[in-house]
């Protein structure tokens, strides 16, 4: 059994999925690498990942399918994986192979001592390249260093301290006594992806170290903003499974509730922010409607997050309202460096 499995979903990424593979090769046989392919028709990726399966045989595997979209190549790496661990990799993003080493190393070392976590957590970067710019997430403020803890030791996350798939490593057991299972052509399932397992995870590890590059800025990137919300009905889809996939309120864990209704709260405050940014009757229906389905759902749910600070601020309704919700967005764009 390998010690990580990495899923690198790949879809027309001939140019740029060779760094994100090569990232991890530092590993050696402690990796498995699966190359997804997710039927790319404009180049040659398939080629590319079955080049590298031919030259690292045992480390990377290369599988094709169907167009089903990233959800569905994370199935797949999913279901193709042996490791202990499993994390996934954009292939426009790439690993920091000194921290990758470190990571794979305390893995091992807590193996050695019969011990599992259910999740490790380390930093993630914002890599603007465009702008040769760098924004580090860390959790040094909220989270135990160097050693197991549980949700009751964690602190307040701050607004831009959300668990996001960059920082999360999970154990492959627990993805799948959770379920997981990303829906098919839709866009930001990485938000489901760490989401839905919360529940289960008992047992935590964070490491201060920038572990994971985040490529930003590319015009055709999914979570550039104009593309976001020509992809509506995508981002909606997911904010409506996370609302459906688990009772958060129910949860006994109250640190692990608490911070699940804030992630909540943060993909609704983004699903409404770009509803109002279009403007468009059409969004500012489907904005109207998302809140309503979360108060049809989950009352209790839908009550905690119109309490919160966001959530208070995404009920204004008037033009002045709307003014005050795109400053507060705008203002952290710059802040956090995301989009």
């Amino acid at each position: 059994m390998k010690l990580l499995s990495v899923a690198i979903p790949c879809y027309n990424s001939a140019a740029y999925m060779s760094n994100a593979i090569e990232s991890c090769l530092v590993l050696g046989d402690d990796v498995e690498i699966i190359v997804v392919d997710d039927g790319s028709r404009k180049d040659n990726t398939l080629e590319v990942g079955k080049d590298y399966e031919a030259r690292y045989p045992g480390i990377v595997k290369c599988v094709h399918q169907e167009n089903g979209g990233h959800g569905q190549a994370v199935n797949t790496g999913l279901a193709n994986s042996t490791g202990l661990y499993f994390k996934v990799l954009d292939s426009d993003d790439w690993m920091d192979k000194d921290s990758l080493v470190k990571v794979a190393d305390t893995l091992k070392k807590l193996y050695s001592e019969g011990t599992v976590v259910d999740m490790f957590i380390a930093n993630y970067v914002y890599e603007k390249v465009s702008e040769n710019r760098q924004s580090v997430i860390r959790y040094t403020n909220v989270l135990p260093q160097d050693r197991v803890f549980t949700w009751s030791e964690t602190k307040h996350f701050l607004p831009h301290q959300n668990i996001l798939m960059h920082s999360v490593i999970y154990r492959r057991q627990l993805l799948l006594d959770c379920n997981l299972q990303l829906p098919k052509h839709t866009f930001y399932v990485d938000n489901l992806f760490v989401y839905q397992p919360l529940p289960y995870v008992k047992t935590l590890y964070y490491m201060n170290t920038d572990l994971y590059r985040y490529f930003i800025g590319r015009e055709d990137q999914s979570v550039n903003e104009k593309i976001m919300i020509g992809r509506m009905d995508q981002q909606m889809r997911v904010n409506k499974l996370m609302i459906d996939c688990c009772d958060v309120m129910a949860l006994e864990d109250e640190k692990c509730r608490r911070y699940m209704i804030k992630y909540l709260t943060m993909i609704t405050t983004v699903s409404t922010v770009l509803c109002i940014k279009s403007g468009t009757e059409q969004h500012l229906a489907q904005k109207e409607e998302l809140w309503q389905y979360l108060k049809d759902h989950n009352l209790e749910l839908y009550k905690s997050v119109k309490r919160s600070f966001m959530g208070r601020r995404m009920q204004m309704k008037s033009k002045t309202g709307r003014k005050v919700i795109l400053k507060a967005y705008g203002v952290a764009q710059k802040i956090f460096s995301f989009n």
